[in-house]
């Protein structure tokens, strides 16, 4: 077992420093989120096309990069943090589709409900450069405009 730094921030690894996930991402997203991160490096290893940014994005969710997650995050941070969660669920679940609502509980901890309209204000700009499609009811939409429950799928250039 590795050994935590008094904050528990960090873990210590053959004298290295690494900061731990994020312990406030509930269960069945952490687990997700490491499966991807899991398949992103064995991608690095197959040498496979945007391996390398899949790990990022998996990295980037967990709190493993990016500013830290015992700080309140910037709107900047939040947003990066967010699309690289969208990212990596997406492409997890690469046979289904997932709600805003799972990013935000994935990233937003006990106040997750209050970050819904970043979260989708994200979806939108990751929408328009079609990493991401929007659904509702099977059809795609701008999430912009829909009311209502909303999906996201992996888009074409993801």
């Amino acid at each position: 077992m590795a050994e935590h730094t008094p904050d528990g921030h960090h873990i210590i690894v053959d004298g290295g420093r690494w900061r731990t996930t994020d312990p406030s991402i509930p269960d069945t997203f952490r687990q997700e989120l490491v499966d991807e991160l899991m398949a992103a490096r064995r991608a690095v290893k197959a040498d496979e096309p945007d391996a390398r940014r899949r790990v990022h994005d998996a990295k980037t969710a967990l709190g493993e990069r990016g500013e830290p997650w015992w700080e309140e995050p910037t709107d900047a941070a939040f947003a990066g943090r967010a699309a690289a969660a969208m990212r990596a669920l997406v492409r997890k679940r690469s046979a289904s589709s997932i709600c805003p609502s799972d990013v935000a509980r994935a990233i937003g901890g006990a106040s997750w409900r209050a970050r819904m309209d970043d979260v989708r204000r994200v979806a939108a700009e990751l929408a328009g450069r079609d990493e991401i499609v929007v659904t509702q009811k099977g059809e795609a939409v701008r999430i912009e405009e829909a009311r209502g429950p909303v999906r996201i799928i992996r888009g074409p250039a993801l």
